[in-house]
């Protein structure tokens, strides 16, 4: 019988397993990704210096910052009645123009996602439409749709709902992007049509997406309702520009606080709607046999009784908004017109008049939010850690780092920008640190929220082996944070840049002074260059953005 003869141990070839070996080669890509992030250093410290950032300027503004206080103080308000109507105002705009955006956003992103789309122009088109919604600031929309429609609430509601339309679908179209091709599948095979794919296929596993997305919204759209009153887009903001103008600072800052209020309250309700509605605990077992009834008509559950209790509540409370702010929904319809003839003084764009101010404008613009970001990150990514339930070293410190986050938020930025002019003049740092303060509360939250969705796995690992807090954070959060970390920086990027042109309505520099003066003089012309320079800057943003999440690991 032959047998298998065996080798000879020391003929026995291995290839050698060197600590070299274990490491992976850098790809040409991770290469360029650091030299990019490297090259940030440099870059925020010019930019420091082109915008003459110095943090013991702040030191000498502490007095007149006192001062400022000091006639601040104590805060009234004169007349009650009509700042909480405009304060229900504020929250009713807020909620219309979520909803309008919303509206427009559910097309919209399925046109826009890669793998719904009928046609790859239309999904570049649908894109390139987003963006424009995302760069165009709603203070610029405010300010059209008031020289169009006149005075009023419609104004601010549809400058929200369409600057909203830029996150919202935007988000929409990522959740489609990132659905499972199993259910349209299952479901084209029985023979439904387009239509019955995306509803039957993709809405049941982007929903729960869309509802944070716009629970999140509202939030956000009424820290900026409080800005559009400045312009006459209705709102308690308009009362608060009263008070400023007519220097009656006791009032103002008794209106502030109302504000801080509301939006604090705001806060605390959307986190406890999105518990609600996105992780309801079911009442009862789900049943062992479901029947073919139950199949097509899903039981009453506890979940879904919160849910549609919730949307009929949603449902009254536009219907009464509506009713209270004597809304007809036809008329931007039936004014398209108007609004035709004043978008359309846009176009065809030109820098006349402006030939020396717009570069320089372009370039300190850049500069303010890129210093902003980067000193922001640089204090929220630690405030955000320690906000995360799920690394946070102790329960007093998770609930301080999370109200710092909440009452950071709760401050408009336009408010943050007034109080660091009158600290250390007019001028670019005056916008830098007010965004920098801005970014503490919402990078913060989404740094929290990323950490807190991390797998649980190696993190119990390197608790397991005994592993210290630094350890943890260092070998088991960071690595699996990092991505979603870089992103929400560029995220914030992006904002900071698209904001920085509202700070200036009060002189806090970037681009935006020069394109509110553009629209105040009746420059239309040069406010629509000035709009395709920051839609330019938005999208490149965005370009790097999505290819630095696509690379880093």
């Amino acid at each position: 019988m032959l047998t298998k003869a065996h080798p000879e141990p020391s003929k026995i070839t291995t290839s050698p397993r060197t600590p070299e070996s274990l490491i992976p080669r850098p790809t040409r890509e991770k290469v360029t990704l650091w030299i990019i992030l490297a090259a940030l250093i440099p870059l925020t410290l010019a930019s420091a210096e082109h915008i003459e950032f110095d943090l013991r300027a702040l030191g000498g503004g502490f007095g007149d910052v006192a001062n400022l206080l000091a006639r601040m103080l104590p805060p009234e308000v004169n007349d009650p009645p009509r700042v909480f109507e405009l304060l229900l105002e504020t929250l009713m705009m807020a909620l219309l123009g979520t909803v309008l955006a919303t509206i427009i956003s559910v097309p919209l992103a399925f046109l826009a996602a890669a793998n719904t789309t009928p046609h790859p122009l239309v999904h570049r088109g649908a894109r390139m439409l987003i963006t424009m919604c995302r760069a165009v600031p709603d203070l610029v929309f405010a300010v059209l749709f008031v020289r169009a429609l006149g005075i009023g609430v419609l104004p601010g509601i549809l400058a929200l709902g369409l600057h909203s339309v830029g996150m919202m679908a935007k988000l929409f179209a990522d959740a489609i992007e990132q659905s499972e091709a199993g259910p349209r599948e299952a479901v084209r095979a029985t023979g439904a049509g387009r239509m019955g794919e995306l509803i039957m296929g993709v809405l049941p596993q982007v929903i729960a997406a869309w509802l944070g997305t716009c629970i999140y919204r509202i939030d956000i759209n009424l820290r900026t309702s409080v800005v559009l009153g400045f312009v006459g887009a209705g709102g308690i903001g308009f009362a608060l520009q009263d008070s400023l103008r007519g220097l009656m600072y006791e009032s103002a800052m008794g209106i502030v606080l109302i504000i801080l209020v509301a939006i604090a309250a705001m806060e605390i309700a959307s986190i406890a709607l999105r518990r609600t509605l996105l992780n309801p605990i079911s009442a009862g077992p789900a049943p062992r046999v479901p029947d073919v009834s139950s199949a097509l008509l899903p039981p009453w559950s506890g979940d879904r009784r919160t849910r549609t209790i919730a949307g009929f509540l949603l449902l009254g409370a536009v219907i009464y908004s509506l009713i209270h702010l004597r809304i007809n929904p036809l008329v931007p319809i039936t004014s398209f017109g108007e609004l035709a003839a004043v978008f359309g003084r846009l176009f065809p764009p030109s820098i006349s008049g402006a030939e020396e101010l717009l570069l320089p404008a372009v370039v300190e613009t850049l500069a303010i939010g890129l210093v902003a970001t980067v000193i922001g990150a640089l204090l929220a990514i630690p405030v955000g850690i320690l906000a995360a339930s799920n690394i946070s070293p102790a329960r007093p410190i998770f609930a301080a780092a999370r109200m710092l986050i909440l009452v950071v938020r709760a401050i408009p930025e336009l408010i943050l920008a007034v109080v660091f002019v009158a600290a250390i003049g007019l001028g670019p740092m005056a916008g830098a640190m007010a965004l920098a303060v801005e970014t503490i509360g919402f990078l913060g939250k989404l740094v929290a929220d990323s950490i807190e969705e991390i797998p649980v796995g190696p993190l119990e690992a390197v608790r397991a082996v005994g592993g210290s807090w630094w350890d943890q954070l260092c070998n088991a959060v960071i690595p699996q944070a990092l991505p979603q970390l870089i992103g929400h920086w560029m995220y914030m990027l992006d904002v900071n840049i698209r904001t920085s042109t509202v700070l200036g309505v009060v002189g806090a520099g970037g681009i935006g002074f020069l394109l509110m003066e553009s629209i105040r003089t009746l420059n239309f012309n040069l406010a629509g260059t000035i709009i395709l320079l920051i839609f330019a800057i938005v999208f490149m943003i965005e370009r790097i953005s999505a290819w630095i999440r696509k690379h880093v690991a």
